[in-house]
């Protein structure tokens, strides 16, 4: 398992944003948008799980609480090719409460169990969960440890750990990525006391000074906001962190890309505009950034408004500068 990943993120992380982010980093695992059993069962499937084989190493990640779904839907991906299947334990919205999915099912690790053991028989690849430190009243050490044990008996070895509780009664889903206190340490805790397993943290995490100093401790860093807000930390991190190279030598170079495929997009019936939304963040924090972000959000966010961006001498520095 990779050291950085890419934070499963409900409309943020669809496939032209991965096509996008493994460009900036080659080597970054990237997680898909949640998506649910029953959306898989009755919506369009094929429309769910498509992805690009550049886009690997990629894990699909799973909503739902019914172990034979989630074993179905598992032995799909991976005769799609994906290299991970990961299962929600912690999307905190009312939503995936009313459907028993996400964090409530910390509450439940029986069957979470027993959905991981069904999904394990169906699979070669990893099945992985990411969870919470806990949730409303249910929010101990002792409890989330007694969770993962019950999980890791049943045969998951890795998992992803939100380092905030959630609040079901009172708090929305954005409120829970930040009003909880972060408690990072006792991530590091279950890690230290649970060595065999593969423990990665999530949760603030906005520098590269930051996932080296959890690496210290756990096996892992999942990376969520700074990677969606901040486009160019990808390839920090990927040269920082992994010691390579982004795919691409410039923000220009990325942008053309994005261009052709979106063009390719509106071209066969689709909408140019779900791959050049995901350039807004490209100038984050740099000079010009704000007539990019304008010209793409004010304008149609569509082919013409990015070919004007790329043709203006304003942002000809920042464009051409080395990623």
């Amino acid at each position: 398992m990779e050291r950085v990943s890419v934070a499963p993120m409900m409309e943020i992380t669809d496939a032209p944003f991965r096509w996008i982010a493994r460009r900036l980093s080659p080597s970054v695992r990237l997680y898909t948008e949640m998506v649910t059993t029953h959306a898989l069962d009755h919506g369009d499937a094929d429309r769910f799980l498509a992805f690009d084989p550049s886009e690997r190493p990629v894990a699909l990640q799973l909503g739902g609480d019914d172990p034979a779904a989630l074993a179905r839907w598992a032995s799909r991906a991976e005769g799609l090719g994906y290299d991970e299947v990961n299962l929600n334990v912690g999307c905190p919205s009312a939503r995936v409460a009313s459907g028993n999915f996400g964090v409530c099912l910390m509450g439940q690790p029986e069957r979470v169990a027993a959905a991981v053991a069904s999904m394990r028989a169906a699979v070669r690849i990893p099945v992985t969960v990411k969870h919470r430190i806990g949730f409303d009243e249910r929010d101990r050490f002792e409890d989330m440890r007694d969770f993962v044990d019950t999980v890791a008996a049943a045969g998951c070895a890795h998992f992803v750990v939100h380092a905030r509780k959630a609040w079901l009664k009172g708090l929305s889903p954005k409120d829970n990525r930040t009003v909880p206190p972060l408690r990072h340490e006792e991530v590091d805790r279950l890690k230290a006391e649970r060595p065999a397993l593969w423990v990665a943290t999530n949760g603030g995490v906005r520098d590269v000074a930051a996932i080296r100093g959890h690496l210290r401790h756990v096996d892992g860093v999942m990376v969520g906001r700074w990677f969606a807000e901040d486009l160019a930390a990808l390839a920090t991190v990927e040269r920082e962190i992994f010691g390579g190279a982004p795919s691409v030598p410039n923000r220009r170079a990325l942008a053309e890309d994005v261009l052709v495929e979106a063009e390719r997009a509106a071209a066969s019936g689709g909408t140019s505009i779900a791959w050049i939304r995901h350039l807004i963040p490209l100038l984050h924090g740099v000079p010009g950034a704000r007539a990019w972000r304008r010209g793409l959000s004010e304008g149609d966010r569509g082919v013409a408004s990015l070919r004007s961006l790329l043709a203006d001498p304003r942002l000809r520095e920042v464009l051409d500068a080395r990623l």
